[in-house]
């Protein structure tokens, strides 16, 4: 089904099913290439998104099955970023969306396969996790074009890979196929190309299936342990509201019972 918000970008689009929503990134005739626009449209589309109860797991793609995301829209280089002026006010909106993404209240993760550079690569390094297809392509090519990532972006990608991988990357520039980046650390898993969707979703649906309350107080202190955890987000009283919740009283009855649980986020 197509989900009830609407972004503001015909690039972007979101489908919900069994409590998975896939954010697809549509713009395949520049390898889905991400633009101001679509930037901007991140923020409240992962508020939405994390706010839905409906909602269990955020899968975020790239259309077209052939690339995740090639990064931001270079074709806006000589306009919107022409200078630091320019620059700082793109970064922001760029670094906006990261920050949409990594705290989101669900899980996110990354399905890359083809191309996955520059701010795409920062994208996917915003989700939790991140399973890549064989074939797909890593890379931060910032050094070679001459511009400055800022500082929270760059937080981003040192909690996810570490400050030795984030400086190699950044300083050579170079890419990488998808086995040296799940030696780096880039992506949790690689599986062959044909075996990439059915994987997230088995993933996905693992994750879904299991105590909402309990995940999203994991996420805000796994955050808070590696310096990214929203301000306003108390992982402590998450974890209290776990205790409290109908979803306890059900997971130790399901055990006891020997069966399934059933969880409702309540």
């Amino acid at each position: 089904m197509t989900y009830s918000f609407s972004p503001a970008t015909s690039k972007l689009g979101v489908s919900l099913s069994g409590g998975i929503a896939t954010l697809a990134i549509d713009n395949p005739s520049k390898h889905n290439a991400l633009d101001l626009e679509m930037w901007q449209a991140f923020p409240g589309l992962m508020a939405a998104l994390g706010r839905d109860p409906e909602v269990r797991v955020v899968v975020v793609r790239g259309a077209g099955g052939e690339s995740f995301a090639s990064g931001a829209d270079i074709g806006e280089f000589s306009t919107l970023r022409a200078d630091a002026e320019g620059g700082r006010r793109y970064e922001a909106v760029n670094e906006a969306a990261f920050w949409a993404v990594a705290h989101c209240a669900k899980p996110v993760i990354a399905m890359i396969r083809g191309f996955c550079l520059g701010g795409g690569f920062g994208l996917a390094l915003s989700c939790d996790l991140r399973v890549a297809s064989e074939s797909a392509v890593f890379g931060i090519p910032a050094a070679r074009l001459g511009i400055g990532y800022p500082p929270g972006a760059m937080r981003l990608v040192t909690a996810a890979v570490g400050a030795p991988a984030a400086k190699d990357l950044f300083f050579t520039a170079r890419r990488i196929d998808a086995r040296e980046a799940a030696r780096l650390g880039v992506v949790q898993r690689v599986v062959p190309d044909g075996q990439l969707e059915d994987t997230v979703l088995a993933l996905a649906e693992a994750i879904a299936g299991n105590a909402p309350l309990t995940i999203r107080a994991a996420k805000a202190a796994i955050d808070r342990a590696v310096g990214v955890a929203h301000p306003d987000v108390d992982p402590v009283a998450l974890a209290d509201r776990c205790f409290d919740s109908l979803d306890a009283a059900e997971g130790r009855n399901a055990f006891l019972e020997k069966r399934q649980p059933v969880f409702t986020g309540r």
